[in-house]
C-alpha cells in the first residue's frame, strides 16, 4: 500500500486541471466541455476503452489490470457545477457569471483523473477498474446518477462494486470519515397550494386568508417531527418556499408552499408523504379552505454496505493511518445521488477532509487543492486493496 507522499508529484498537474475546471463550470447534463476535457485526458493516459455520451454527457472508461482475471469495480466522480454567483475571490474563480463549482465536483473529477493516470501507468491489480464520470448530480428527477444506472452501466461494464468520495469542509485536511449503513439522507420534495378566498387586506373577515392558514400549516408540520416520530429516528421537514400576493393591501386567493423532507429511514418517507398531506388538509379545511398537494420522491438513502465499507476503511487507513480515519461518523442529512448506484451494486461513499473552508453550496466555497494527493492516493489504495494481485 502507498502513503500520501507517493502522490505529491501529481499534485501540480492535477491542481492545474482542477483550476481549469473551476474556471469553466457547467450545469446539469450540459457538461460538454468538461466531458471533452476528461475524455482527452483519459486518452492521453493510454486508456483505450472510453465510452462517452452515457446519460447525455457521462463517461465510463476501463483500465485493465496486469494481474490477471478478476472482477470490475467502479469509481465515481461527479462533474457538474451549481447556479451560484461565485464570491471566493480566488484567481481561478469562475469565468461564467452565475455558475460555479460550489460543491467541489471539480476536485472530485480532478482526483479521479489523477488516480486514472497513476493506475493506467502501474496497473498493479487484477481485474478491471471502471472510471465513472457522472453529470447532473445536482439535478433532480432524473439525476445523472439515476440515468447512468437506468442506461445499464452496471451490467454493460460488469461492475460488481462501486465506490464514491465527497469532500467535507470542516473536516481536517488529510482525514477521512465513513460509516456502515446510512451515511446520507434521502431527499423528497413537496408542494402545497392553499386555496382560500382573496380580498382587501382591510377586510379580512370577508376572506378566507390563505396566508394565515399557510402559517398554521408550517407550524403544524413541525409536530410531525417533534411529536409523531421516534426522537431517535432522523426526520427533517423544512418549508423553504412561500409565495402569496405581491401587494401590501391584497389578501391572495391562494398561497404556494414548498419544502423538503430528509430521513435515513426509508419507511419515514411513506410516513411523511401521508402525514404532510393529512395535516395540511385538516388544518386548511378547519379554516374553510382546501389544499392541492404534490409529493415527489427524489434521492434515496445513501447506504454503505458492510463489506465494501470495510474495504474503504482499509484503503484509507493504509494511506494516512488509523488515527486519521473516523470509521463511525454520524450520518448526514444532505442527499447524494450516488445512492442510486449503491442501490444497484454494493459499495461505499467516503468523505475526504477539505480543511477549514466555506461550506459547500456557499458562494465563497473552493475545493482545497492540498486534498488532491489524499484523494488520488485513496483511489489507488482502494483499487489495490479490492483487486489485490
Amino acid at each position: 500500500m502507498h502513503s500520501v507522499d507517493q502522490f505529491r508529484d501529481l499534485q501540480g498537474e492535477v491542481t492545474a486541471w482542477r483550476r481549469y475546471l473551476h474556471e469553466n463550470p457547467e450545469l446539469g447534463f450540459q457538461v460538454h466541455n468538461t466531458a471533452s476535457f476528461v475524455a482527452e485526458k483519459l486518452a492521453s493516459f493510454g486508456i483505450n476503452h472510453i465510452e462517452t455520451g452515457i446519460a447525455e454527457t457521462g463517461i465510463v472508461a476501463l483500465i485493465q489490470g496486469k494481474g490477471g482475471d478478476g472482477p470490475t469495480i467502479g469509481l465515481r466522480a461527479d462533474m457538474d457545477a451549481l447556479p451560484i454567483l461565485e464570491a471566493s475571490s480566488k484567481p481561478w474563480s469562475s469565468k461564467v457569471p452565475g455558475k460555479m463549482h460550489a460543491c467541489g465536483h471539480d476536485g472530485h473529477t480532478a482526483m479521479l483523473l489523477g488516480a486514472a493516470k497513476y493506475l493506467a501507468r502501474t496497473r498493479n491489480f487484477k481485474g478491471c477498474v471502471a472510471l465513472i464520470f457522472q453529470p447532473a448530480e445536482e439535478v433532480e428527477l432524473p439525476s445523472g446518477g439515476l440515468k447512468m444506472v437506468q442506461e445499464g452501466i452496471m451490467d454493460r461494464f460488469s461492475i460488481s462494486k462501486v465506490f464514491g468520495m465527497h469532500n467535507a469542509p470542516g473536516t481536517e485536511l488529510g482525514k477521512f470519515s465513513i460509516c456502515d449503513g446510512p451515511i446520507m439522507a434521502s431527499q423528497d420534495d413537496f408542494d402545497i397550494v392553499v386555496k382560500g378566498r382573496g380580498g382587501h387586506a382591510a377586510k379580512p373577515h370577508e376572506t378566507i386568508d390563505p396566508v394565515v392558514i399557510a402559517a398554521q400549516i408550517i407550524v403544524g408540520l413541525q409536530t410531525l417531527v417533534s411529536r409523531n416520530t421516534n426522537p431517535i429516528n432522523s426526520l427533517v421537514i423544512s418549508v423553504t418556499k412561500l409565495n402569496a400576493a405581491n401587494a401590501y393591501n391584497v389578501i391572495a386567493d391562494q398561497v404556494e408552499m414548498a419544502g423538503t423532507v430528509r430521513t435515513h429511514i426509508p419507511e419515514l418517507r411513506d410516513f411523511a408523504e401521508r402525514q404532510i398531506m393529512t395535516a395540511a388538509q385538516g388544518i386548511a379545511r378547519g379554516f374553510g379552505a382546501d389544499i392541492k398537494f404534490k409529493y415527489r420522491r427524489s434521492v434515496p438513502v445513501t447506504f454503505n454496505h458492510t463489506e465494501e465499507t470495510n474495504l474503504a476503511m482499509r484503503a484509507a487507513r493504509s494511506l494516512v493511518g488509523a488515527a486519521y480515519v473516523n470509521e463511525n461518523i454520524k450520518p448526514r442529512m444532505g442527499a447524494e445521488d450516488f445512492a442510486y448506484m449503491l442501490e444497484a451494486r454494493p459499495g461505499a461513499m467516503i468523505f475526504i477532509g477539505n480543511g477549514r473552508t466555506a461550506g459547500v453550496h456557499n458562494p465563497a466555497y473552493d475545493f482545497n487543492d492540498e486534498a488532491l494527493p489524499y484523494g488520488i492516493g485513496y483511489w489507488v489504495n482502494l483499487v489495490e486493496t479490492v483487486l489485490a494481485v
